[in-house]
């Protein structure tokens, strides 16, 4: 893919900035010539509406937003408590309302603008022992078909992406059990990676103009 003038230079947020997908984002994105925006926790919190306005408001028009903050807190419903159970929702599906809300005001006044949310096989086909992250990817697939709606006569894109098992921060503790039962799903026996799915996020805004609403799975397990 051709690198962007400067007069087409976009600006790109992606939260959750020290996750291992963010940081593929940001390298294939800058290696664009798109300006990019990856905040830490410290910087925003999506978990914190205050911190998601005060950061975006004081950021510019954003061309593309990627909702890649996330976390995992396994565990059988039984010994799951409700803090954890509201963390990982606050991170993946209310967190990622939070910056689609603050974005959009810019994207909706320049009718143009991208966001793409990232799912999780786990959304559609749920492993036992996360049921709330479950919940928060499948809720990411219909909050992204509403608002493909809600903002297609201003411009505004919705996406989701499902990347795959990445072998990243976020799943290094995992049993390597977990792991290979992971592994034995896929039809090419093989894992996708941070950075393949970093340039297809970056192919999808650029290329792919016409494209909203969508799912797009990149491993080779079935939906």
């Amino acid at each position: 893919m051709a690198q962007t003038s400067e007069s087409e230079t976009q600006r790109v947020l992606v939260t959750g900035g020290q996750g291992g997908l963010a940081m593929a984002c940001r390298e294939a994105f800058e290696g664009l010539g798109w300006e990019v925006l990856a905040p830490t926790r410290s910087e925003m919190d999506v978990a914190d509406s205050d911190s998601v306005d005060r950061y975006i408001s004081g950021s510019g028009a954003i061309d593309l937003l990627v909702c890649a903050a996330g976390s995992i807190d396994d565990a059988l419903l039984l010994k799951l408590s409700e803090d954890a159970w509201d963390g990982v929702l606050d991170a993946h599906l209310s967190g990622a309302f939070r910056c689609a809300r603050a974005v959009s005001r810019g994207m909706l006044r320049q009718r143009s603008g991208h966001v793409v949310f990232i799912g999780s096989y786990s959304g559609f086909h749920p492993p036992v022992g996360q049921a709330h992250y479950a919940a928060a990817k499948a809720g990411l697939s219909g909050m992204m078909r509403s608002l493909a709606q809600e903002w297609g006569g201003r411009g505004v894109r919705s996406n989701l992406v499902v990347p795959g098992f990445l072998e990243t921060k976020m799943t290094s503790g995992l049993p390597a059990s977990v792991q290979q039962a992971s592994l034995s799903k896929h039809a090419l026996g093989a894992f996708n990676t941070p950075e393949k799915v970093a340039q297809f996020i970056a192919f999808l805004h650029a290329q792919m103009t016409a494209t909203s609403g969508q799912t797009f799975n990149l491993d080779s397990r079935i939906l």
